[in-house]
């Protein structure tokens, strides 16, 4: 499925999903998603700024996620805002800004050993993008890729002092297990997003509820791969 040029979800006819991780300057979920995909053998597939694979703090955790056959990928360099929020089709960044940031951010994933060819899919910052930014991303060798809508699971980020922004885990991990029962092809080809870590002010941390989501969805038939194998690339 294409959205704006970028590819939003996989196959619908199959019941795989890809767990697609988000990261730039939080990382407080780093060991324990580590600790659960390892344990429950499935991969999940990061896409990291390169603000967050430079921070020290955060060496570790890549390497784990690297050594345990995780798929790791660019989230841009220093997580630009490429588009405006309400008027889409308005670009903030030149095409000069935007090619500069995401070779910064291919050369810090060099530094991990990971090559372009490896990490062909990338994901733009605050999961925002429109059709010349993916354009764009083509015309460097890249495919732009999104979470799939429909659940509420992008919202894990938010904290309460957000107001009516704020959505806490019960409801997100509801909004899950809610569309997979009411839409016709379910969670079929789903690329569902979690952020690897979020603001301390949200104490309701929904990565700590990916066991249960996990073993739910197992139990329904699920299987998880990493997204280059959701996409077949």
């Amino acid at each position: 499925m294409i959205s704006h040029g970028g590819i939003i979800r996989g196959d619908t006819t199959k019941k795989k999903i890809a767990l697609v991780f988000t990261g730039d300057e939080f990382a407080d979920g780093g060991e324990y998603i580590a600790t659960v995909l390892k344990r429950e053998n499935i991969h999940g597939s990061f896409f990291l700024t390169g603000n967050f694979y430079r921070d020290k703090k955060f060496r570790k955790i890549i390497s784990d996620l690297k050594q345990n056959g995780n798929y790791l990928g660019s989230h841009s360099d220093k997580h630009l805002l490429y588009c405006d929020w309400t008027k889409r089709d308005s670009l903030l960044v030149t095409h000069e800004e935007f090619k500069n940031d995401l070779e910064d951010a291919y050369n810090e994933l060099e530094h991990w050993g990971i090559q372009k060819k490896d990490a062909h899919y990338f994901l733009p910052p605050y999961e925002w993008y429109n059709d010349t930014i993916a354009s764009w991303t083509k015309e460097m060798g890249f495919q732009l890729v999104d979470f799939t809508p429909g659940t509420r699971s992008n919202a894990d980020y938010t904290y309460p002092e957000m107001g009516k922004k704020y959505v806490g885990s019960d409801s997100v991990f509801n909004s899950i297990i809610d569309y997979e029962l009411k839409s016709a092809n379910g969670l079929n080809g789903f690329i569902l997003l979690v952020h690897i870590g979020t603001d301390p002010r949200r104490t309701d941390k929904f990565y700590k509820r990916l066991p249960e989501l996990i073993n739910e969805l197992k139990g329904k038939g699920y299987g998880f791969v990493r997204i280059d194998e959701l996409l077949n690339y």
